[in-house]
């Protein structure tokens, strides 16, 4: 769980999940929204991915990142869990 929250800690990370949100993405098509080089985007991405909040699919030439909605509910309820 403390790799989830290292990668959410960051306001770039969370920007990245609220895109996949709606669907799956390229790297490139991500990185399209931010002003930053191909390498930080990639470092990005694959903080999500080492955090389980994101699955890579390749297609072709492409990986398509999604986010992994089964760690977001483990996550929500560990939170949910810390008001009892």
């Amino acid at each position: 769980m403390n790799e989830v929250f290292k990668a959410l800690n960051d306001p770039a990370r969370r920007e990245i999940l609220n895109m996949l949100r709606k669907g799956d993405l390229t790297a490139g098509e991500i990185a399209e929204k931010f002003e930053m080089t191909a390498p930080s985007i990639s470092h990005h991405l694959d903080k999500l991915k080492r955090a389980g909040l994101v699955t890579t699919e390749k297609q072709g030439q492409y990986v398509f990142y999604s986010l992994n909605t089964s760690i977001i509910d483990d996550l929500m309820h560990y939170l949910m869990n810390l008001k009892k």
